[in-house]
């Protein structure tokens, strides 16, 4: 897995909830979907997926950050001062979406994938 998941900041909270992963191997992030699911159980999370997040394109490198804030904004960067770079990024949602006691995010690495066109 090239990203992973540091934490959940300000869940429930309208306009600042993020989610923070930290870059381990420079990668494109549209390999990547964020899901939103609960725990069933204290080692288990339920199959069913409440939202999903596909990242646009974007190049990252090793040791930067990617914010996903679940509310709307506009895609930013920030510059931290060891280099590396805090990649600012919106969901577009109207409301919180990790905002209930086991709540959970799960990251998938996509190798590759095919869509089907309704024809």
């Amino acid at each position: 897995m090239k990203l992973e998941i540091i934490k959940i900041i300000d869940r429930g909270v309208a306009g600042k909830e993020r989610l923070w992963l930290r870059v381990l191997a420079e990668c494109d992030l549209s390999y990547f979907i964020v899901f939103d699911t609960v725990y069933t159980s204290q080692n288990s999370i339920s199959n069913i997926q409440k939202n999903a997040y596909w990242f646009n394109s974007k190049k990252v490198k090793t040791g930067d950050y990617v914010i996903l804030y679940t509310g709307r904004g506009t895609p930013s960067i920030s510059t931290n001062n060891d280099g590396t770079i805090n990649h600012f990024l919106y969901w577009g949602n109207d409301k919180t979406i990790w905002n209930k006691q086991g709540d959970c995010a799960v990251l998938f690495e996509l190798n590759s994938w095919m869509t089907s066109k309704f024809e």
